[in-house]
């Protein structure tokens, strides 16, 4: 009902929240990886990683707005059978720049993806196989899979807005509208188990407190099919050198009734780094012994420089 992957760092992997993050940064082009290593102290660990790469274009045709193209590539692995899936997804995102100094933007976004699911079914054992003494992995199981492995489409659509209010307060509100043709996911040749629509809201705001110190707030809020996700978060910002964004982060977030996050971070102009662990406060803790997750992530933005061009010049016989 609810099987999408997910981020404590939700900011390190905008693309997973919504096309419409697709090239909205300052800058020509974004890579990125985050991973996310999951219940190790259980038989039955998960472990994610996702890697992305997007570029910010200025068409000719556009005399303010830019277009956002990018790809992002997913992987996750659970359980003693190697539940997997491969997600791969292309994205599209128009920019509209609401204000001539870039105080507003404005985007909507869409992808398309190809998703490969399923599973290693020579690691199952069955009840079939005990033979009253012993497991015995000649007996018949006793099961049938039409497949073991399934490959869908999916489609994916959002907009995102950012507004900076006095060159200090500073808003986003992005918005994720996931599996839109709610694709088919089953190994028995049925068309009964469908993929939710999953709907993902992700707030932000951030502002200087003084020099040398920012806060950062955010909330993320994640609905698919009767299941929900909330996670808000708080952060502070040090600035060891403001001019070149050279600065360390520590914060916290709740993902309510599942775990306490702690996150720390470091900035160094376009890079962008965090690493997190979940310490795990539901009723799953008689078997993680309250060991959740470690996370860690990476983005870094790369400017083009840029030719000068001179629009005046000097006269050289008034020289």
């Amino acid at each position: 009902m609810a099987q999408d992957i997910h981020f404590s760092q939700f900011d390190g992997s905008l693309l997973n929240l919504s096309p419409a993050y697709t090239g909205f940064f300052n800058g020509d082009f974004r890579v990125g990886a985050i991973y996310r290593s999951q219940w190790q102290s259980v038989p039955v660990a998960y472990s994610t990683i996702s890697m992305s790469g997007e570029a910010r274009l200025k068409p000719t045709s556009l005399k303010k707005d830019m277009i956002g193209v990018g790809i992002t590539f997913n992987n996750d692995r659970a359980g003693d059978a190697r539940y997997g899936t491969t997600q791969f997804y292309a994205s599209g995102n128009y920019i509209f720049l609401g204000k001539a100094d870039s105080s507003l933007l404005i985007s909507g976004g869409l992808n398309i993806g190809i998703i490969q699911a399923g599973f290693d079914y020579s690691k199952m054992t069955f009840d079939n196989q005990f033979d009253g003494i012993n497991y015995n992995r000649t007996v018949p199981t006793g099961e049938k899979f039409d497949w073991t492995n399934i490959v869908y489409a999916d489609m994916n659509a959002g907009f995102a807005a950012q507004y900076i209010l006095n060159y200090k307060h500073k808003f986003s509100y992005g918005i994720g509208l996931h599996h839109l043709t709610n694709p088919v996911i089953t190994y028995q040749g049925n068309s009964l188990s469908r993929l939710d629509f999953r709907l993902a809201n992700y707030l932000s705001y951030s502002t200087s407190i003084n020099p040398k110190l920012d806060i950062i707030a955010e909330a993320l809020f994640n609905k698919q099919g009767k299941y929900y996700e909330v996670i808000p978060h708080t952060s502070l910002k040090y600035y060891l050198n403001r001019d070149l964004n050279q600065a360390i982060l520590g914060g916290i977030c709740l993902r309510a009734r599942d775990a306490f996050v702690f996150r720390v971070g470091y900035h160094y102009k376009t890079l962008n780094s965090g690493i997190a662990y979940d310490i795990n406060t539901s009723k799953f803790t008689a078997a993680t012994n309250r060991r959740g997750a470690f996370e860690i992530f990476v983005n870094y933005i790369i400017k083009k420089q840029r030719g000068y061009v001179a629009k005046k010049r000097a006269c050289p016989v008034f020289m």
